[in-house]
């Protein structure tokens, strides 16, 4: 019997995250990947204004730009599927309590304008992700985290 309905992950899925710094850059991209998707139409520039972002701010400088665009690519189709809510919450979730959210907002709003036209449905995504960023349950602190980890979640990211 073969195993065609196991689910496996495409190359670039984030699963687990193994790192909050992981976590952390998913929460952003999941950001901007849900107002790309929410006009129904995902343009190359839009992808690309997320990882220009990113990359400006230093926000994820662990990761390269092939990462990113697949973290991107493989989130905006997950959001496409009927459960998107929550592939976006479980996303958000385990960086709640980092000094990320002025990041998603900003981000999403970028996104939101990057192909010059602001659809009511993007509006409506921000709208969500400021709502999301105020009522998120608080991530559970991690002992024993290293520098790196405080200075992602204080937002020094220098």
């Amino acid at each position: 019997m073969s195993d065609d309905n196991r689910s496996t992950p495409i190359l670039g899925e984030i699963t687990e995250p193994s790192s909050l710094h992981e976590q952390a850059a998913a929460a952003l991209v999941i950001a901007g990947a849900l107002v790309a998707v929410a006009d129904r139409r995902v343009d190359a520039v839009e992808r690309d204004e997320v990882i220009r972002f990113i990359r400006n701010r230093g926000l994820a400088p662990h990761l390269d730009e092939q990462r990113l665009e697949a973290m991107f690519d493989e989130l905006a189709e997950r959001l496409d599927r009927p459960d998107f809510a929550n592939v976006v919450i479980d996303t958000l979730r385990p960086v709640s309590d980092l000094a990320i959210a002025s990041h998603l907002v900003d981000l999403s709003e970028r996104v939101a304008a990057a192909d010059d036209d602001v659809h009511p449905h993007e509006v409506q995504a921000i709208k969500l992700l400021r709502l999301l960023t105020l009522v998120l349950p608080r991530a559970k602190p991690v002992a024993g985290r290293s520098v790196s980890d405080k200075q992602l979640a204080s937002g020094d990211t220098t």
